[in-house]
């Protein structure tokens, strides 16, 4: 029982953390915290396979194959004969090929 207490003491917790950091940047939706800084770092090294990018670009394999092939400019590295796209700058790549 003590110790269901000391999980619901943690639960309560926490949650007043999150809501009262939410709550900070409420009039500002443009504002990043920390915790999403962090998450995107990740993304700045971070190498996509190529038989998994379309789930990156949210499209079927062909799809992603016929834009591969439509534009060879696409960030990509190969490397030991296997070709993988950094996801940063694909991510950037795409939101640029809309424009």
């Amino acid at each position: 029982m003590e110790f269901d207490l000391i999980w619901i003491a943690l639960g309560i917790a926490a949650a007043g953390y999150f809501i009262g950091n939410g709550l900070k940047n409420f009039k500002n939706p443009d504002a990043t915290d920390s915790l999403s800084e962090i998450l995107n770092d990740d993304d700045e090294h971070e190498l996509i396979k190529e038989n998994n990018v379309h789930y990156f670009m949210g499209i079927s394999k062909e799809d992603a194959k016929s834009l591969v092939q439509e534009y060879p400019d696409i960030p990509h590295v190969l490397i030991n004969n296997k070709i993988y796209y950094p996801k940063a700058k694909l991510r950037k790549w795409l939101s640029n090929l809309g424009e």
